[in-house]
């Protein structure tokens, strides 16, 4: 959530940032209106709460006294319920409004606008013609597609044999990496949340329609492990001495993918249910931009283990996402389409996040406490991991070699047919 004091001393620049994110900036106006009535009743209240003590006798009241401050009473009662009819629509409102930008992302209307920071590995060439990851699955029994749709629906996978100890692999092999070589404290939180979480991280209110709703209950399944780490410390108070905190969790997230209908329908890259391993730290503001780049070399090195060539994108306005400062997404290189496709987004929240979900922080002079603030990253998304790793790593025989790193977690040098 914005804070709400920036907004009144700075509301052109809040007006700039909406319109650089391609966004209706008139709730803007609504908001500083509804602002400038809710604090017009306070002062009301504050004002007739005087009058009232000052009117208060030092005896016994009589009748016209007792009048006048039952009349007192009621007004302020009065008062008092509109005060909270226009903060708690105000409050409303501000739930809907994106995140300030950080100070160096450029302004662009689409992902065409991004800008590409760096490359990293060599592209693979192939003297052989190339198998998309789908069909390299279905062929190596790693993946059962149809029965999936069978027992599920569409937009779901099914791991088999093999398939399922490589997927297995893949998350032991992240979370291994990022607990003993880069020192999170691994969670294994549960997949239904509620809906106090979801609105702490921001996927509530604004994109209800993109998450599963446990019908007739205020519970949700999750989509991404983002929302219960960092909910994980909601509503407390930090010692300073013990920032950052990083957490990383494996979980499956749930989707319904509802604006992306004709895309990626084959394979594994857009699913109804994925498995995540994310990486989450609460931090200073201080260190935050600091914290937010080590945990996108973090992500990085994930990829670079597993000897696949990926870029680093930083998004410009009009592609960061709602809550987020700024954006780096690392995207993987797949051979059969001949592009790069995301596999991580990485971002500072400032104190957005921290906000909305009650995360602060006392200073070490323990006399005030502030809001932390937020970062988080997949590290990385397991099944795009897996498809890529396919892709990248196919040979001419059908057979998938797999990477040194990654050859402990399932017993194998190479998967065959």
């Amino acid at each position: 959530m914005i804070n709400i004091q920036h907004l009144r001393e700075n509301f052109e620049e809040f007006c700039q940032i909406q319109m650089a994110r391609k966004t209706d900036p008139s709730l803007l106006d609504e908001i500083k209106s509804m602002d400038q009535e809710w604090r017009m009743l306070q002062i009301k209240v504050d004002e007739h709460r005087h009058v009232l003590k000052q009117s208060s006798p030092k005896g016994k009241p009589n009748q016209e006294q007792l009048l006048q401050l039952k009349t007192l009473s009621d007004t302020i009662k009065q008062l008092e319920g509109e005060c909270k009819a226009v903060k708690a629509t105000l409050d409303d409102k501000l739930l809907h409004i994106p995140n300030i930008l950080e100070k160096s992302v450029a302004h662009g209307n689409d992902e065409s606008d991004n800008s590409i920071i760096k490359k990293v590995g060599h592209i693979p060439t192939f003297n052989f013609n190339i198998l998309p990851h789908e069909q390299l699955a279905e062929q190596l029994s790693l993946v059962d597609f149809e029965r999936a749709t069978k027992v599920s629906g569409s937009r779901f996978n099914i791991y088999t044999g093999t398939g399922a100890k490589l997927e297995r692999g893949l998350i032991q092999f992240m979370l291994d990496t990022h607990t003993d070589s880069h020192g999170y404290k691994e969670l294994l939180p549960p997949v239904i949340i509620n809906q106090k979480s979801l609105t702490g991280t921001g996927q509530l209110p604004k994109f209800s329609d993109d998450s599963y709703h446990l019908s007739d209950t205020e519970l949700w399944l999750s989509p991404t492990a983002e929302v219960q780490l960092t909910n994980f410390y909601r509503d407390e108070i930090i010692a300073e001495k013990d920032l950052p905190i990083k957490l990383t969790a494996y979980s499956p997230c749930f989707r319904k993918e509802s604006g992306s209908y004709g895309k990626d329908i084959k394979g594994l890259i857009r699913l109804h249910q994925f498995n995540k391993v994310e990486l989450v730290k609460i931090c200073t503001p201080e260190d935050s931009m600091k914290e937010l780049h080590s945990l996108l070399e973090d992500a990085e090195s994930i990829l670079k283990a597993l000897e696949l060539p990926y870029r680093i994108v930083k998004l410009c306005s009009g592609d960061t996402g709602f809550s987020a400062a700024i954006t780096y997404d690392i995207e993987v290189w797949f051979p059969s389409q001949n592009t790069y496709r995301e596999i991580s987004s990485c971002s500072n929240f400032f104190d957005f996040q921290a906000r909305r979900a009650m995360i602060r922080y006392k200073d070490s002079d323990k006399k005030n406490s502030q809001y932390t603030h937020t970062i988080n990253g997949s590290g990385l998304a397991v099944g795009r991991t897996f498809a890529a790793l396919l892709e990248n790593h196919q040979n001419k025989d059908g057979s998938i070699t797999i990477p040194k790193c990654l050859r402990p977690y399932i017993n194998k040098d190479t998967i065959g047919r």
